[in-house]
């Protein structure tokens, strides 16, 4: 394995075939060290995409790609994502919350009658989840 440091700007490369790549460490202060990316070649931060966000993705892909590319090469795409989801999701709950309230669907009414129970809580999450797709998601 050959190794050379380029003087220049101190990063190590190693001969693979005919070709030197980068090792990924740096010298400085000659003390070989890890390098980090530059600040514009970071990854952009990770977190988790929900149902609504794949949802969102899937339209955009589809209808909106101007807007797709863009979040797409800025880097921005799965924050983006994110904090959609993230409004979606507590959109969803408070509506469920608030017609649940309106429409006397109860926890008596669950231990009362669960059958009528369930039926009008999957007519609320479904109402629910029509207000979110139209909303948020396919707007």
């Amino acid at each position: 394995m050959k190794l050379i440091i380029d003087e220049r700007t101190g990063w190590e490369y190693e001969l693979q075939g005919d070709y030197y790549y980068p090792t990924g460490r740096v010298q400085k202060n000659g003390v070989m060290t890890p390098s980090e990316p530059p600040e514009d070649d970071k990854p952009e931060e990770e977190k988790p995409v929900g149902i609504w966000a794949q949802r969102h993705l899937r339209h955009i892909r589809q209808y909106k790609k101007t807007l797709h590319l863009d979040l797409l090469t800025s880097g921005k795409l799965n924050v983006y994502l994110a904090d959609l989801d993230e409004q979606a999701d507590d959109l969803f709950l408070r509506l469920i919350k608030e017609m649940a309230a309106t429409e006397g669907v109860t926890e008596t009414l669950k231990a009362k009658d669960q059958m009528a129970w369930v039926q009008r809580m999957n007519n609320i999450r479904q109402r629910a989840t029509e207000i979110v797709n139209r909303d948020l998601i396919y707007n």
